[in-house]
C-alpha cells in the first residue's frame, strides 16, 4: 500500500515514469489499480479530451501528431492515448502507428500511451477513461484519444471524448451512404484528410448532405467539414480552432456536464458489472454451465432454462434468508 502512495503522490507530480506504470496497472487490472483510481480522483477535471477516429489510411496518427505539436506551441501539456481493440502482444498496425508520431514522443510536453481492450467487460472506453483520468490528474491539459483499430473501438472512444473528430479522404465520398450509421451520428466534426486529392470538393459535398437530414433546431451544434492535409501540416488550426468552438459551445449550453455525467454513469455501470461478473461466476456456477451444456439435448432444457437456474442460484447465494 505504500507502494501506492508512492506513485499516487509521482502521478499527480506528472512524473513521466510514474503515469506510465499507472495506466500498465490499470490495463493489467492489479489490486492497487482502484487504489490509485479513487486516489487521483478529486484531481480529474481539469483536461479537455479530444477523440480522433475514422477508418483506416484517412491519417487519423499524422492528425493527432499535427494537433499535439499545435497545442505545444501554445505552451500546452498534451497527452496521446492510442487506442487498439487488439492485443498489444500482436504488434501490428498499433506498432506501425506509432512509429510515424516520433517527432512529438520525444517532447517532453508529450506524454504518449498504446492501449489494449483485452476483452475487458468494461470496455475500451473505460479503460481508455481511467488512463485519461490519470493523464488529466498528472498536469495535461489535452488528452488525445486515437483509435487505431476499426469498428467497436471507434464508438467507445466516442463515450471517453468531449469533442470527437471523424476522419474521412475523398476516397470516403462514395461510401458515405454506406458507411455505418453509427460512426456518422458520433461526429462532433469531421475532418476531410488529403484534401489535395482528386474527389475532396464532392466528397465534402457528400457529408454536408447527409448532415443537412440530422434533425436540429436554432440551438444546435451544426457539425462542419474541414479539409486538410495534416502531412503538410495544412489545416490544423482550423482543426484546433473548431475543437475550442465546440467546447466553448459545450460550455454555455451545459452540455459538458452532461456528457461527462453520462460517462460517469456508464462507467459506474461497467465498475458493477465487471463485480457482478466476477461474483457470479463461481467455480461452481461455471461447472453448473458446463454440466447444463453437456445435457442440453438430452434433457430437454433450452438456454433460458439453464440461465434461469443459474439465477436462481446466484439469488440464494446473495439473500439466503429470502430462500428458506
Amino acid at each position: 500500500m505504500n507502494h501506492s502512495h508512492t506513485l499516487i503522490d509521482s502521478v499527480l507530480a506528472g512524473e513521466r515514469r510514474a503515469l506510465a506504470r499507472a495506466i500498465s496497472r490499470i490495463e493489467n487490472e492489479t489490486e492497487d489499480a482502484r487504489v490509485i483510481l479513487s486516489a487521483i480522483y478529486s484531481r480529474v477535471g481539469r483536461a479537455y479530451r479530444v477523440g480522433i477516429t475514422g477508418p483506416p489510411g484517412a491519417g487519423k496518427s499524422t492528425l493527432t501528431n499535427k494537433l499535439a505539436r499545435h497545442y505545444r506551441a501554445q505552451g500546452k501539456q498534451v497527452g496521446i492515448i492510442a487506442v487498439d481493440p487488439t492485443s498489444p502482444f500482436t504488434g501490428g498496425a498499433l506498432l506501425g502507428d506509432r512509429i510515424r508520431m516520433t517527432d512529438v514522443e520525444v517532447d517532453a510536453g508529450v506524454f504518449i500511451r498504446s492501449m489494449a481492450s483485452r476483452g475487458s467487460l468494461g470496455g475500451l472506453s473505460r479503460k481508455a477513461g481511467e488512463a485519461a483520468d490519470i493523464l488529466d490528474a498528472g498536469g495535461m491539459d489535452i488528452v488525445l484519444f486515437e483509435t487505431v483499430g476499426v469498428g467497436q473501438s471507434e464508438l467507445d472512444i466516442a463515450g471517453a471524448a468531449d469533442t470527437t473528430v471523424v476522419v474521412l479522404v475523398p476516397e470516403s465520398g462514395d461510401g458515405i451512404q454506406a458507411m455505418k450509421a453509427g460512426l456518422m451520428e458520433i461526429a462532433d466534426f469531421f475532418v476531410l484528410n488529403k484534401a489535395d486529392r482528386p474527389g475532396a470538393d464532392q466528397a465534402v459535398m457528400s457529408i454536408k448532405m447527409i448532415l443537412g437530414f440530422r434533425p436540429h433546431d436554432a440551438t444546435s451544434w451544426l457539425a462542419d467539414v474541414l479539409k486538410t492535409q495534416a502531412s503538410d501540416g495544412l489545416g490544423i488550426d482550423a482543426v484546433a480552432s473548431e475543437i475550442e468552438r465546440h467546447r466553448q459551445y459545450l460550455l454555455s449550453s451545459g452540455g459538458l456536464e452532461t456528457r461527462r455525467k453520462a460517462r460517469l454513469r456508464q462507467r459506474i455501470r461497467g465498475i458493477i458489472d465487471e463485480e457482478l461478473h466476477e461474483v457470479f461466476w463461481n467455480p461452481q456456477r461455471a461447472s453448473m454451465l458446463e454440466a447444463r451444456v453437456a445435457s442440453l439435448a438430452t434433457v430437454g432444457l433450452t438456454p433460458y432454462d439453464v440461465a434461469t437456474e443459474l439465477i436462481g442460484d446466484f439469488r440464494k447465494a446473495v439473500s439466503p434468508k429470502s430462500h428458506v
